[in-house]
Parts: structure tokens; sequence; C-alpha cells
């Protein structure tokens, strides 16, 4: 059985992020959505709020699951046989930065290997950071997230607006 891990912070998850999902979902016995801490980032969702939503929106996915880790990913990932990192790319320059990361990742752990998929060109522009900047202005999700979190999207941002005051 061929397990990818599909890691990042999914603060929130977006439909860019669930385009990669299917995709790999495709390609992948198993799929594992790993929703991770990213320490140079003040997340809007909890880890938990995080993974509640990403198993929202993936559940119609028979192949992928939802988990998270306190290790890194190369550590992470001896967990399973012969597992693949699947990363998604937007532009050149998330190529560089994740390029780097799975050397690293390699480094650490020689058995790990990364794919990398392309975003959709209608994804290109999205991300949790540009999903969380609309809701603050109260615009229309529904080309953004997944129609299962958008609620919980509006109810976060009305929450922080709140706090902010």
């Amino acid at each position: 059985m061929t397990t990818a891990i599909y890691p990042g912070s999914f603060d929130p998850i977006t439909l860019g992020h669930l385009n990669i999902v299917r995709r790999a979902a495709k390609i992948f016995d198993r799929v594992i959505v790993c929703v991770m801490k990213n320490r140079e980032k003040t997340p809007m969702f909890t880890i938990e709020e995080r993974m509640d939503m990403a198993r929202r929106s993936t559940e119609r996915f028979g192949n992928v699951e939802v988990a998270t880790t306190d290790k890194l990913l190369a550590e992470y990932a001896k967990n399973f046989e012969s597992p693949v990192i699947v990363k998604g790319l937007r532009a050149v320059s998330d190529f560089d930065y994740e390029f780097q990361i799975a050397l690293v990742n390699k480094k650490m752990n020689p058995d790990l290997d990364t794919l990398f998929l392309t975003s959709s060109e209608k994804y290109t522009f999205l991300s949790s950071t540009v999903v969380k900047e609309m809701a603050a202005y109260g615009a229309d999700l529904s080309a953004l997230v997944p129609k299962e979190i958008i609620d919980d999207v509006i109810e976060k941002t009305k929450i922080r607006r709140q706090i902010d005051k």
C-alpha cells in the first residue's frame, strides 16, 4: 500500500488544498492530510479545529484520513512503509522553498521522496492567508473554501474581529 502524506498548516483548508487532496487520492492508495504546526505563523484556528475542518472537507474521499504530529515530518513519515510526501505548488517561489524542504527531509530520512503537484490554474492565487483576508472583509468565500467549512471561517472571523476591538 502506497501512503502519501500531505502536510500543511491548513489554516483553514482551501479549495486549492482540496484539489491537491483529490488528485493525490487518485494516485495513492492512502492519503494522510497531516495538519502541522508552523512556528512562523500564528494560526487563526487551533490544531483540533483545523483537523475537524479537514476531516469534514475530505470525508467524501474513501482513502483520505486526517492526522497531526508534533514531530518533524521526516520523522513522522518513518511510521509508514515507503511513504511519499505530496506538496502543491502555486508558483516558482513555492518550488524554491518546497525543494529546500524536500532536500532536508531526504537528508533526515533517505527513504522519503517528495512529489510536487502543480496547482490547478484556478487556484494559483489561493492561500489560507487570502481566505482570512477576504473573510475579514465579508467577501463571498464559496470559491475559496469547501462549503463544509464556510460557516466556521465566518464565525471565527467575527470572533477575532470582536477580540481585536
